[in-house]
Parts: structure tokens; C-alpha cells; sequence
């Protein structure tokens, strides 16, 4: 007969096809009943963390919801900085972990349903009798409020019988949230007013509008008010169309696109949170800007919003395309033509302001020079080269650190779901490795591009192996190598503290690379990157993983970090 384990496996399986993590005493039978009887695939990491992080990756990367798994005790408390990371981010996903037995916590165990609800994560426990019934609850919730819950099977339950395993439901996804009432209604023909007699107008959207499939509806917003669009780093590439686009917001941005958006008369947000990196510390916006907010949130998210709408980003957003043209035809058939007249075509084809910018030299970017003062590479010249030579049907999951400007400053991609932060939600490093087991089980037809430091590189090290066994030749792994806990030195080195503590030994990643099956070249010079220029002509079936070790100069400081240290001073 089926234990509570392979209650928890069968019914989990209806549901999620890839499963990561690490295998120890409490999940061992959830895993055996996984492998031999569900054709949900279980992909092994080396350190428990990474079964939470490849998860995360896995839903960024795809939108489909997956799940990790450890063990109780130690299994369980190497997985809070990864939950946690989730929790802030806004990932759903399960983490399925063995627990205590309902006798007691044993020497070794701890409150682990104390610990995933101070990081923010709910625990659901199953029983012999509602094993099925819970998973479902569990993986339901994970999707509702887009959070990640802990699934736990105490250590005295896993093994015992259960009976056949019973249907149950289908979890709910939740349906968008539709802005109701007549303030909501006052507020969307509020912003519609201002849209339409804005003279530049501006639209902002983030990772939820790409959530809610806002892109087309956005697009449409865009164009019949004429206005300058930009995405924040989550939501890049979520407007359909580049050729009024600024790029990416506030640090990351390119000088003169954030000169651009401080002339914005009228600037409407849709799903960003509006975080202090995207709003460049309060100056993205000009003091005399109207900014309206249209998110999920319960309320504004910033102090600078003038006007809030809750709502899902696709239906506000063709509201207000719907409002606009209702506007145009009543000024077409009510008002006659003379002082004060609003021309339709001014409404309905955008108005001159983003017909006179240049935008694609507004959204360039410093190229750098091939080797910095200290003959080291220049980090900018490197990573320019490097978006030349990267596939272009690319996924870029990032660890963090002070490169983190880097891949989002030069290195373009198609859309939100293909550049991942993992990690700097919860302003943690170390979960670079990992992400790429995720995105890679997510995006199987896709090449899968690493960029970390070697501070988190080192810290993740022992997940190296999972990435290279995972995308072989699809995954690429850029480290760059300064020697130092770059953010820490440009910051507190500055204020004149101790640096030993910063810096780092230099590491040969690539030695680390060709020690666990994979392809490590040491880069120096622009013609070292010569093998990235072979592998990436070369079949992915034929190619085994690249990394690069850039042993790049510490003294070029990230423009995102040049405000922190600004703010900081």
C-alpha cells in the first residue's frame, strides 16, 4: 500500500514536473516514491540551499511552479537564505522537507515551523489520513499569494501506510484582480485625463506586468498616448517594442534615458514596486512629475505616487486604451474645433515628444576600454564583447554582488523570464550556481548564461558540479574575478575601513571548471574571449560547459554602486 510519502509524491506530480534538492534521512522515501512511481523529474544539487534556489530559478525562467526538497534538522536550516530569497521575491514554490516525529523534536531537530515563518514561509504538515489533501492546500497557496511554503512529513509519519491514494481537487489559480468601486473608477478616468494631456508622457512596467501578460495591452497604452516607455531590471523587454524604449530603470540605466524620464510630465507605473535601486534613491522622477501607481499591492509602494489604482496590469492597462479612445471619440463628435480643441490624432497616434528623442543614443552605454589603469580588463569592454558573442536564445540568471551591473547593463535579452536576479531581493550572494539547474531544467532549448563573482562563486562552489552535470553544453558561467568582495570595498574601503576582510585570494574558477567535467579559460585580454566566439558556433550537443574566469580590474566602480556610494556618503 502507498506510505503518506507517496501520498505526498503522486498528488505533488499532478502538479509539478521538476523536483531538486538533496537526499537524507527524511525525504528518502518522498524520493524513492518520486523516481519509481511519477514522472516528475528529480534533479540532485549539492547543498540543500540549492534545491530551493533551482526552484526559484525554475518558476522565474518558466512561469511553472516547482518544488525542493531536504531533509529535517541541518537539511532544513541550509535552506533559509534561499527561502527567504523566495519569500521576497515573490516566488511560488514547495519546499517538501522531512520534520520531526509527532512524538518530539530529538536532540538534533529544531523548530523548523518557527524558522520558515520568520523568513515568511508558511508550513503545512502532513498526516496518515490528509497527505493528499494537504500537498494540494500547500501547492494552492504557494500560487495564490506567490510565496513559497514549507511541505513537511514528520520522520514518524513518512513510511506508514496510507491507503490508495485519493483524488483531489485541482488547485485554484487565482483570477486578476479587477480595480473595483467608484474610487477606482474616479482614479483610472483620472489617470486616462492626464495621460491624454500630458505632453511627456512616460510608462514605467516591472516583473508583476510581465506576470500579468501586460505586454500587448501596455504596447497598445504606449502608443495611443505617445509615450516613452522603460521596464525596471525584473521587467525588461515586457513592451512590445523597442524603438521608444529606454531601457532598463533607475541604477542600471543608461545616463541620458534617466535624463530623459526626469523631463516626464506624467509617468504611470505598472506592476514595479518602485524599490529605492529602481527609483535611483528618489531622483528618478523630476519633483514636478505626476506619478501614478497601478499594482497589486494594497497600497502605493512609494512616497513619489500621486495616484494609486489596485488592480492587475493587463485589465488596468486596457481600461485606460479603452477610456483614451472613448475620450477621442467624444472630442471628435461633442466638442467643435477652436481654442482648447484636442486633435484625435494626437490621442490615438502619441503625441511629438518621443518622435523628437533619440533614443537608441539615449540608451547607450559606456564601452569602457579593453584594460583598465591597472592593466586588469576594463568589466565594461569585457561584457560588451562578451552580449557580441553569447547565443542570442539566451537565458541570464544572475548571482549577486557588485557585478550584478554588468549582464544588466550590456547583455540585452528577449524578455523578463530570460534575466533572473537570484538573490538580491534578500541582498544575498552565493546563489548563482544553483539558478542555472533551474532555468536549465525550465528552458530545455535555450543556453543558459551564469554571470557571479567570485565571492558568491566561492561561497556556492560545491553546486558548480550540479550546473555543469545539468546544461553541459548548454550553460555558460562568466565569473568576475576582482579579488575582492567588490561592493564591500568601493563602499566601506572608501570610508577608510580595514580592506583585509574584503579582499579575496585570487582563484583559478577555471581549474574549478575542469574539475567537475566542464571548460575554464582564463580571460585577460578581449582576445582571450576568443573560445566563447568558437563554443557558441559550435552544437550544444557537442560542447561541454564554459566558464570564463575575467580577472577584471577592482578599480571600475558599477554606475548602480557610484549611487549607493553617493547616498552612503
Amino acid at each position: 500500500m502507498p506510505s503518506v510519502s507517496a501520498h505526498v509524491a503522486l498528488t505533488l506530480a499532478q502538479h509539478i514536473d521538476a523536483v531538486f534538492g538533496v537526499m537524507g534521512n527524511g525525504n528518502a522515501y518522498f524520493l524513492d516514491a518520486l523516481e519509481r512511481d511519477t514522472d516528475a523529474s528529480f534533479t540532485a544539487v549539492r547543498h540543500e540551499q540549492g534545491a530551493v534556489v533551482a526552484a526559484d530559478a525554475h518558476y522565474r525562467a518558466s512561469g511553472r511552479i516547482a518544488a525542493g526538497t531536504a531533509t529535517y534538522g541541518a537539511g532544513f536550516t541550509n535552506t533559509l537564505t534561499a527561502l527567504a530569497e523566495a519569500v521576497q521575491a515573490r516566488i511560488p514554490l514547495v519546499l517538501v522537507v522531512g520534520d520531526e516525529p509527532t512524538s518530539g523534536p530529538r536532540p538534533w531537530d529544531v523548530d523548523q515551523i518557527a524558522l520558515a515563518s520568520a523568513v515568511g514561509s508558511r508550513t503545512y504538515t502532513v498526516g496518515r489520513a490528509d497527505a493528499a489533501a494537504t500537498t494540494i492546500i500547500a501547492i494552492e497557496h504557494a500560487l495564490t499569494y506567490r510565496l513559497p511554503v514549507v511541505l513537511a512529513i514528520p520522520y514518524d509519519v513518512a513510511a506508514l501506510e496510507a491507503g490508495p491514494v485519493p483524488e483531489a481537487p485541482s488547485p485554484r489559480s487565482p483570477a486578476p484582480l479587477a480595480p473595483k468601486g467608484e474610487f477606482a473608477d474616479g482614479m483610472l478616468d483620472e489617470i486616462a485625463a492626464a495621460l491624454r494631456d500630458a505632453e511627456r508622457p512616460f510608462l514605467l512596467a516591472g516583473r508583476g506586468a510581465w506576470l500579468a501578460g501586460a505586454g500587448e495591452a501596455l504596447g497598445a497604452l504606449a502608443d495611443a498616448t505617445g509615450a516613452l516607455t522603460a521596464s525596471t531590471a525584473l521587467g525588461r523587454g515586457v513592451f512590445p517594442s523597442a524603438e521608444h524604449d529606454l531601457g532598463v530603470t533607475g541604477g542600471f540605466g543608461a545616463e541620458g534615458a534617466m535624463d530623459l524620464v526626469r523631463e516626464a510630465d506624467v509617468a504611470v507605473v505598472f506592476g514595479a514596486s518602485l524599490n529605492q535601486f529602481t527609483m535611483r534613491f528618489g531622483e528618478l522622477f523630476a519633483p514636478g512629475t505626476r506619478v501614478f501607481q497601478v499594482d497589486v499591492a494594497p497600497a502605493a509602494t512609494h512616497a513619489n505616487v500621486g495616484g494609486f489604482v489596485r488592480g492587475d496590469a493587463r485589465v488596468v492597462a486596457e481600461a485606460l486604451v479603452q477610456r483614451l479612445a472613448s475620450m477621442r471619440n467624444h472630442l471628435r463628435h461633442e466638442k467643435p474645433r477652436g481654442e482648447g480643441f484636442l486633435a484625435p490624432e494626437v490621442v490615438s497616434q502619441g503625441g511629438p515628444w518621443r518622435e523628437t528623442v533619440d533614443v537608441a543614443a539615449a540608451r547607450t552605454y559606456d564601452g569602457g576600454d579593453e584594460l583598465a589603469p591597472d592593466g586588469r580588463l576594463d568589466p565594461r569592454s569585457a561584457a560588451r564583447r562578451i552580449a557580441e558573442l553569447l547565443p542570442q536564445d539566451r537565458v541570464v540568471v544572475s548571482d549577486g554582488g557588485h557585478f550584478i551591473g554588468w549582464a544588466n547593463m550590456y547583455w540585452p535579452v528577449a524578455s523578463p523570464d530570460r534575466m533572473m536576479m537570484i538573490g538580491t531581493a534578500f541582498q544575498a550572494i552565493g546563489q548563482g550556481w544553483p539558478s542555472v539547474v533551474g532555468a536549465t531544467r525550465a528552458r530545455p532549448e535555450s543556453t543558459i548564461v551564469l554571470t557571479s563573482g567570485d565571492g558568491g562563486g566561492l561561497m556556492a562552489i560545491a553546486d558548480l558540479e550540479s550546473a555543469v552535470r545539468a546544461a553541459g553544453g548548454r550553460g555558460c558561467a562568466v565569473v568576475w574575478n576582482d579579488a575582492a568582495y567588490g561592493a564591500e570595498v568601493h563602499l566601506y574601503g572608501l570610508k577608510g575601513l580595514a580592506e583585509d576582510p574584503m579582499r579575496i585570494p585570487e582563484v583559478d574558477f577555471a581549474a574549478f571548471a575542469a574539475a567537475v567535467g566542464g571548460e575554464g579559460v582564463v580571460v585577460r585580454t578581449l582576445e582571450d574571449l576568443e573560445r566563447l566566439e568558437t563554443w557558441s558556433a559550435e552544437p550544444a550537443s557537442e560542447r561541454p560547459f564554459l566558464l570564463l574566469d575575467l580577472r577584471i580590474s577592482p578599480a571600475v566602480v558599477a554606475p548602480y554602486q557610484q549611487e549607493i556610494i553617493r547616498v552612503n556618503s
